[in-house]
């Protein structure tokens, strides 16, 4: 199985590796049979995270024909100011994901039945403010929940919210839960609680997935 996580100008380094550093510890607990890569939409090239200007390498271009997981992170920056005054808002940065390449590559990923699109933090946001997940049910930073509801996504206030080919997480350290939820889904639950005890992190909150019965008021 292949995972590509997708670096882009402005991109949050905890959503990046969180996830990256979890499902490399589940390829080696599979003997190698989960391939993980820092892609970009560009192709190779240095990528220039929201975070102290933090880099990051993308080894090659995102390939939404290539079977497996794209992974998109959230951006980091200020969450106010004046982009006139050239302050790059982590909004701005979201919405400018939205005016790039990646996003008829992210269309072909979404409608790709052998990929499962997935996201960190703002990653869902990035791809409902660029149309790419109406009625959809996901969800985002705690900070961004009315954005991405008012985008037409049914935002559902969990720490993952499995849709089927799109999985998303809350804030940053979600990214954890993210990997885990994947190496479950993919490989077992044995395999994910070996890693989650390697990093002595334990999950949190229920996976949410729109099946079974509904709950009544209390």
């Amino acid at each position: 199985m292949h995972v590509q996580i997708v670096l882009f100008d402005g991109f949050d380094p905890l959503d990046v590796i969180a996830p990256f550093e979890v499902l490399c510890a589940g390829s080696d607990a599979v003997e190698g049979e989960l391939l993980v890569e820092l892609v970009s939409a560009q192709g190779p090239r240095p990528v220039r995270s929201g975070t102290r200007g933090l880099v990051l390498q993308a080894t090659s271009r995102l390939d939404p024909a290539r079977p497996g997981y794209v992974l998109v992170p959230g951006a980091s920056g200020p969450t106010v100011g004046d982009p006139d005054e050239g302050i790059e808002t982590i909004p701005v940065l979201l919405a400018r994901f939205g005016e790039t390449e990646a996003v008829t590559l992210m269309r072909d990923a979404l409608r790709n039945p052998e990929v499962t699109v997935a996201t960190v933090c703002g990653g869902s946001l990035a791809l409902a403010m660029a149309g790419l997940i109406t009625a959809r049910h996901a969800v985002t930073h705690v900070q961004g929940m009315e954005v991405l509801a008012a985008t037409g996504v049914h935002a559902v206030p969990a720490r993952v919210v499995d849709d089927g080919d799109l999985v998303s997480a809350g804030g940053v350290t979600s990214g954890l839960d993210l990997g885990l939820h994947i190496l479950e889904r993919e490989y077992g639950p044995r395999i994910a609680h070996a890693v989650e005890t390697y990093f002595e992190y334990d999950r949190r909150g229920t996976v949410w997935r729109n099946t079974g019965r509904q709950p009544v008021a209390v």
